[in-house]
């Protein structure tokens, strides 16, 4: 039996204000000449967190548009822009939810790998380690900050670039930075390490070490959008660690159907992640019976709309696309379902599942 030697973050710093710190953080990482990339993104164009980052020389802000998920040939765009601006860089950091946290990940991995990123779609494909890089997340859920995975939308998958060289050299976990997110955006973020914290605590490839994280997780969810009547400091510190040990959880067991399925969605619709796992989550109580009614149960309480009918009017050529998606997450779905999956969920199955969306 071999284990998963798994690595790990460098270095984190964890508490309100921490954000205060990065210019100190940054300065040993600096080479003379080459730039610190800040990637921010755009939905803080103009608001008062862009005067807070430390600038020094040439380094420069790009402000990533996070519309939809990072695709590759934005990531290609990116390290190319700055490789013919600078030659190289100090290092990138990025500054937001989910997809900004990957496509810094990315950003950094292709500075010093040649090729498309996706050629490096896949398991252990990246060859060189990147540029410095450092995580600040603004939204808390989704784990990426702490993930050795950048998911990223190719030419004919989404799929992340998993390796040992993608996690951060730094993570600055800064509770103040989420306290303006829209109350959507918060919750369908949160409940991405809800769910996926579900799929772990109920998957084969369980242990004791994604168990022990998974089931704090889970807790703080729990105390934050299910216990808890109103929002407060706490909530958003509670959902950051959450965040983290929920992303650690992951790196050592897998997610499952919703993250399955969710895969297709956005591939084929655009569809963002953290709202993709809501929609499916809703119809999956044929596998997560317990997480299902308590997942209903929160999005009543916070009074959030789950989008209905999003597959309506879709060709069987657009159903198959969604479906060579998401059977090709083969870990998860054996993850889920146990070695024989294959025989349980089969394309008609899964058909009727993406109809119900």
């Amino acid at each position: 039996m071999s284990f998963r030697n798994f690595k790990m973050v460098d270095y984190v710093v964890f508490g309100r204000g921490a954000f205060n710190q990065l210019d100190d953080i940054l300065a040993p990482r600096r080479k003379a000449d080459a730039p610190m990339i800040f990637l921010v993104d755009h939905f803080f164009e103009g608001k008062p967190l862009v005067n807070r980052i430390p600038l020094r020389g040439k380094d420069k802000i790009i402000f990533a548009d996070v519309t939809y998920e990072p695709k590759t040939t934005q990531v290609d765009a990116l390290a190319n822009e700055l490789k013919e601006s600078f030659g190289t860089v100090s290092g990138i950091i990025g500054i937001g939810g989910g997809s900004t946290m990957d496509l810094a990940k990315a950003v950094s991995l292709m500075m010093n790998n040649p090729g498309s990123s996706a050629d490096y779609q896949g398991w252990d494909l990246v060859k060189f380690p990147g540029v410095y890089k450092a995580g600040i997340p603004t939204l808390s859920g989704t784990g990426a900050e702490v993930s050795r995975t950048t998911v990223l939308t190719g030419p004919t998958r989404k799929l992340g670039m998993n390796s040992d060289f993608t996690p951060f050299d730094q993570i600055v976990l800064d509770p103040e930075l989420t306290k303006d997110a829209p109350v959507n955006q918060r919750f369908y973020t949160g409940m991405d390490c809800y769910i996926h914290c579900i799929e772990s605590l109920e998957g084969t490839y369980l242990n004791e070490f994604s168990k022990s994280y998974g089931e704090k997780a889970l807790e703080l969810c729990q105390k934050v959008f299910v216990t808890k009547d109103h929002w407060d400091d706490e909530s958003d510190d509670q959902l950051m660690m959450a965040s983290y040990a929920g992303g650690m959880s992951i790196a050592y067991s897998q997610v499952g159907v919703a993250h399955a399925v969710s895969y297709g969605l956005s591939y084929l619709l655009g569809t963002k992640h953290g709202i993709g796992n809501c929609i499916v989550m809703n119809h999956l109580e044929e596998y997560y019976p317990a997480g299902v009614k308590e997942f209903k149960y929160m999005v009543e309480k916070n009074k959030i709309d789950i989008p209905q009918g999003i597959c309506k009017g879709l060709t069987d050529e657009q159903f198959d696309v969604m479906i060579n998606v998401s059977l090709g997450m083969k870990p998860l779905w054996e993850n889920a379902l146990g070695k024989d999956w294959e025989k349980i969920m089969t394309r008609e199955k899964l058909r009727a599942l993406y109809e119900r969306l």
